[in-house]
């Protein structure tokens, strides 16, 4: 599913004009954006939780050369969804 078919739907699940409904996507999109640089997580009930986690340093190996190199730290989003969600995509879908 693409944006405009997703914002499609949501809007004729709230009511709501496409435009306003878009509106209301990026300003959420805006507001986890300002939590994730914060370094903080957002958990959305029936969902899950997006949360940043650091990555350590560590070391890999290219495999063509056998070089070894040092990867630098680094944060990373991460998602959890609800175990309910979990569950259902494991069983094939919505039943």
């Amino acid at each position: 599913m693409n944006n405009k078919e997703f914002i499609s739907v949501l809007a004729n699940k709230t009511n709501k004009r496409p435009a306003d409904t878009q509106k209301m996507a990026d300003a959420l999109i805006a507001v986890m954006s300002d939590c994730f640089q914060e370094g903080d997580s957002v958990q959305m009930a029936n969902f899950g939780n997006f949360e940043v986690k650091k990555k350590l340093e560590r070391v890999m190996m290219n495999p063509a050369t056998g070089q070894h190199m040092l990867v630098p730290p680094k944060l990373v989003l991460s998602f959890k969804p609800n175990p309910t969600w979990k569950d259902q995509i494991k069983k094939g879908g919505v039943e």
